[in-house]
């Protein structure tokens, strides 16, 4: 492509000029930002498996259960009740994204996305193993379904679905919890044949995605893509190529043995296309930032073998930002980093600050809708309430009862007995507060009640008690 074309920012990198879909073939890539990048995939492939499956005080260590809505994050338990923390601490997530989206662009597709790790460090090297290379999976999609090209495609494929069941399996547990997942899978399919056709469709859903949509869910799907193209500055530090010396004044130009480049004008990429082969998006980063563009390095890998190759210096597609390739200016600490750090911490400090003052048992105490005030013998008025107790530990609360706080006067419960608040569970019932007329101060008081179990404060809360308008 002519340097001076700009028409490859009209259309995606996947996409040919029929409109069809333009298959890459990556190369095998290598280097020394590969070997981090399998580093880091392996940590967080084992910690993505692994999570749904350990526990912190009985809690599953990441649950998503949106069913019944419960979430488990780090091992801290969010229910209903707690649906202000788990917005919280969705926007920290978002904002921390943000705010390394604006200083190092987007490192987080590269290293850290479970769909580029599954992609390039599961099912694209199980590819390699069995297709080969870049040349040999091109040469294997030209050629006619014989024995060889069908052999190759089956085994790979059933590989395929079977890590895609796995994945889906690990996702279920996600969702509807490590413990109930090995339930069933004890109990057989047959006992939970909904659960096994959700499965199978989740199973579908990945192999479908892994096997053939691939890179499209990063450049048309994913909507961080888009978000990058708001985020990203000048001065944000991204995959670049630095123009200014791949160009000089003359433009690139392929390698001649003996040849003085810069005599001539010319820059030191030698436009062997290497960087464009390893890509796996297959863009070429000489054409600047793009939508496409993940940040997972294979280029500076192969850009820097092959400028050790003709000895010239490394370097010349690396982490920059464009202020430090056009202008020589170093990475700064910007007053919009500085704001976007701001606003993190402090919501950092608010959610830890409320995750210390949660109590493991809620108590809500609401009258009962409808009901006035009751007279009864003694000048006592009564108010009926209904209670919910919800215990968010892996503890069972015994023994639990209500004590008036505030006012002299008695709560009594419809059942009459002390009772258990199960494990992760909640109890409901009905109680009455009863207050001598004499002790009430106005029409609409509020009471504070206290939760007692074996004997323990563990919990207060309060509600409105209703009293006759004429009271002594």
């Amino acid at each position: 492509m002519p340097q001076d074309q700009e028409n490859f920012r009209d259309s995606i990198g996947t996409i040919n000029a029929e409109g069809k879909r333009a298959w890459v073939f990556p190369k095998k890539p290598s280097g020394r930002f590969y070997k981090y990048r399998k580093c880091v995939s392996y940590v967080l492939l084992i910690f993505l498996i692994a999570a749904p499956f350990v526990k912190i005080n009985g809690n599953q260590f990441l649950m998503f259960n949106v069913l019944e809505r419960r979430f488990n994050i780090f091992g801290f338990p969010f229910w209903p009740q707690d649906f202000h923390l788990f917005v919280i601490s969705m926007i920290i997530g978002v904002i921390f994204v943000a705010l390394f989206t604006v200083a190092f662009g987007r490192i987080f597709c590269g290293w850290m996305c479970p769909q580029t790790i599954f992609l390039e460090m599961v099912f694209r090297r199980i590819e390699y193993w069995i297709d080969g290379d870049r040349g040999a999976q091109i040469k294997l999609d030209r050629q006619p379904w014989n024995a060889e090209k069908i052999r190759k495609r089956g085994t790979k494929w059933f590989i395929f679905f079977i890590i895609s069941f796995i994945i889906a399996n690990v996702f279920l547990a996600y969702l509807i919890g490590s413990d109930r997942l090995i339930q069933y899978v004890t109990d057989g399919p047959m006992q939970h044949v909904s659960t096994m056709i959700s499965l199978l469709i989740f199973t579908g859903v990945f192999f479908w995605v892994f096997a053939w949509f691939r890179e499209q869910v990063c450049i048309i799907a994913c909507p961080y893509g888009r978000m990058q193209g708001v985020l990203l500055d000048n001065k944000s530090i991204v995959v670049a190529y630095d123009h200014k010396r791949g160009e000089a004044e003359n433009g690139r130009k392929k390698w001649r043995k003996n040849e003085d480049r810069n005599v001539l004008g010319h820059g030191d990429c030698i436009d062997c296309f290497q960087c464009v082969n390893v890509c796996p998006t297959g863009i070429d980063i000489r054409n600047g930032t793009q939508l496409e563009c993940v940040n997972c390095t294979a280029c500076i890998d192969e850009c820097d073998t092959i400028m050790e190759k003709v000895n010239l210096p490394k370097g010349l597609i690396r982490y920059a930002s464009e202020d430090e390739i056009t202008k020589k200016e170093k990475f700064k600490f910007t007053p919009r980093l500085k704001g976007y750090t701001a606003v993190l911490t402090i919501l950092t400090g608010v959610l830890v600050g409320m995750l210390f003052l949660r109590n493991d048992l809620e108590a809500n105490i609401l009258r009962l809708p409808g009901q006035l005030y009751e007279h009864k013998e003694g000048n006592i008025i009564s108010n009926v309430y209904t209670y919910k107790l919800v215990n968010k530990t892996t503890e069972a609360v015994v023994d639990v009862n209500f004590k008036l706080l505030s006012h002299k006067g008695a709560v009594k419960l419809v059942r009459n007995e002390d009772f258990t608040v199960p494990a992760q569970d909640l109890a409901e019932g009905t109680l009455f507060i009863e207050i001598n007329n004499a002790a009430i101060k106005s029409d609409k008081e509020k009471v504070k009640i206290g939760v007692y179990s074996d004997g323990k404060l563990v919990e207060t809360t309060t509600t409105a008690f209703l009293a006759p308008r004429s009271y002594n």
